[in-house]
């Protein structure tokens, strides 16, 4: 066979039909899998042509309507009929129920197609060829989410179908601005991802800069977004997240709304939205739809249940270990009664409980739902109760981890829940070191390095620092929704107004 090739370097198509259904087997592999069903058109004619697809990813029932509609449309017409007509536009005019239908003209392209799940219609004598998208696959439907639960509102979220995903993005922004871009990622996997913003509200240099750092990924495979979140990140080594991730439809849509790209990857029900700021992982959808007192409430306690996720342990060692003045008499007293007979010093205790905590939640994670829950519920009270009266722990070191571990899940964010966890054990070694002073020094230090990283170029701080003074009517509390009526600037300065003039006002009292 004869290749002929393109300007890009691509094999084109070749006349010969035998020829092409060859050279596609060779370069799958004579797959299993790889189907090709040939057939005449018409009566008394030579006309051969071939049908390609996949087993598994294409949609059965568009194959068997197609060639209904050919045994119907094209048995009957004759070879004289065929001459005057131009086959691929005669097939191109039938009313498919399927997807895109385009042409395509090189070898390599009509391979790729297949693998995401085309159907190609070759035909004998013709140097292009029929694509049509029939990509189907079972998967998982609609149900809540399981990582971002809600008492009140929407129970969607996402799944591991790109194309359910982003039906729930549209369904809910019916705007012709809504702008979709795809983008094929992964030498080997060919992921499909999509870069997702509103035009006229995105800033449009954010959105290039998206462009520019998703063209730039050259990898074998992607298998989910968090490679994708790796690998764009303004600042790896951090603890902290600077992308932010949600499976709920009505989060992501908000954060559209406010300026912000979002990513998704097809098989990831996680899809990303930047550029991302430090309060908006203390935040959750479900604050928008209580009143805004108790909302603004909810969110003081995340935020003091963080501080107290990565600094009790370092606080209780500083004060029983080098501060012990500070503490009243009858507790410090008490304390030191708990502690007659421990064998070991309060920040090995500590160390102990913290590490027995943590393996106990990661094997309730990734035990079966049926059994994790009861692991990470008896696990601790059965250690904890046998450690005391063995001795080895103080009730004070019990108490206190148990207030971490359980303040550690009023964090919205599984991601930022898990840095204040990892940093949880650097301030217990700086309060083992230098007590109190250790544990000051180690706040001045992490507030340098927050108010350094960016994401996407936007200070991680803001609207804190730098500070912004509107939009701290929804950072660490949240205002009533008609006085919030422009959107962070700090996200984007694209149409910031969101709301009119008009809001409503406080109802006159009744004479």
């Amino acid at each position: 066979m004869t290749e002929k090739q393109n300007n890009n370097n691509s094999i084109i198509i070749s006349k010969n039909l035998e020829n092409n259904i060859k050279y596609i087997k060779e370069e799958m592999g004579n797959s299993s899998d790889l189907t090709i069903r040939q057939f005449n058109l018409g009566i008394n004619s030579d006309s051969r042509a071939a049908m390609i697809y996949i087993n598994g990813l294409v949609d059965k029932r568009f194959v068997q309507d197609f060639m209904l509609e050919i045994s119907n449309n094209i048995v009957d017409v004759d070879r004289s009929t065929f001459m005057k007509k131009n086959l691929l536009e005669y097939l191109m005019s039938f009313p498919l129920s399927a997807g895109e239908v385009k042409e395509v003209f090189s070898l390599e392209k009509i391979i790729l197609d297949i693998l995401l799940g085309s159907t190609i219609i070759m035909l004998e004598g013709y140097e292009k060829s029929i694509s049509i998208n029939t990509s189907h696959s079972e998967g998982r439907k609609v149900e809540m989410p399981t990582s971002q639960p809600v008492i009140r509102g929407p129970k969607e979220g996402f799944v591991e179908d790109i194309g359910v995903n982003l039906s729930l993005i549209r369904k809910r922004v019916k705007d012709k601005n809504l702008r979709i871009e795809k983008y094929l990622i992964g030498r080997i996997t060919k992921t499909d991802v999509r870069l997702v913003y509103i035009k006229g509200i995105a800033d449009e240099k954010i959105v290039e800069e998206a462009r520019v750092r998703l063209g730039r990924i050259d990898i074998d495979g992607i298998l989910d977004s968090g490679y994708i979140e790796e690998l764009i990140q303004d600042e790896p080594y951090t603890p902290f997240p600077t992308i932010f991730s949600t499976e709920r439809p009505d989060t992501l849509v908000a954060d559209l709304l406010e300026g912000r790209v979002a990513i998704a990857v097809d098989g990831s029900p996680f899809i990303l939205t930047a550029p991302s700021v430090l309060i908006q992982f203390f935040q959750a959808s479900e604050d928008y739809y209580d009143y805004f007192i108790t909302s603004s409430f909810i969110r003081m306690l995340r935020y003091l249940a963080y501080l107290l996720t990565m600094l009790t342990p370092a606080l209780y060692i500083a004060m029983t270990t080098f501060h012990q003045e500070m503490l009243p008499t009858p507790l410090l007293i008490s304390i030191a009664a708990q502690r007659e007979g421990i064998p070991f010093p309060v920040f090995i205790e500590i160390f102990i409980m913290e590490i027995a905590f943590e393996i106990i939640r990661e094997s309730s994670t990734r035990m079966p739902r049926t059994v994790g829950s009861t692991i990470s519920i008896v696990g601790v009270l059965v250690i904890g109760q046998a450690a005391v009266e063995a001795g080895i722990i103080s009730a004070f070191v019990v108490i206190t981890v148990s207030l971490t571990a359980i303040s550690s899940f009023a964090t919205p964010d599984n991601k930022m829940a898990l840095s204040a966890r990892l940093l949880r054990f650097a301030f217990i070694i700086l309060s083992v070191t230098f007590g109190l002073y250790g544990i000051v020094m180690g706040l001045i230090v992490l507030t340098l390095h927050l108010c350094s990283l960016r994401s996407f170029g936007v200070p991680y701080t803001s609207p804190i620092s730098p500070f912004v003074g509107y939009e701290m009517k929804d950072s660490i509390f949240r205002a009533l929704i008609c006085k919030t009526k422009l959107r962070p600037k700090s996200i984007s300065k694209e149409n910031l107004v969101r709301q009119g003039e008009d809001a409503p006002h406080k109802p006159r009292n009744k004479k």
